[in-house]
């Protein structure tokens, strides 16, 4: 009679041994999906700041025309008044 109810408690034991491996086999999953998940996160905020960046240098380009030609009338502009500086100075 005790040799029956051993086969039953041989029969739990590897059961929660089975379920025991697959509760461990499910947390490491689980983890492994977690750190895969920061890892995208991380990977599509270097993306996003790479596109800030690259929409900033696109401005920049269409802008650097428009900054040389404004730097070459100020720079003009100067050396207009400094022209007539001189001259006020050299008639007066």
């Amino acid at each position: 009679m005790a040799d029956a109810a051993y086969p039953a408690a041989f029969d739990i034991e590897a059961q929660r041994a089975q379920i025991q491996r697959a509760q461990e086999e499910t947390n490491k999953f689980v983890a492994e999906q977690h750190k895969l998940m920061a890892e995208a996160a991380k990977l599509a905020a270097e993306q996003l700041k790479m596109s800030a960046e690259a929409a900033k240098l696109g401005r920049d380009r269409a802008l650097a025309p428009w900054q040389v030609a404004l730097s070459g009338m100020a720079a003009g502009a100067a050396f207009f008044g400094a022209g007539a500086a001189f001259i006020k100075l050299l008639g007066a």
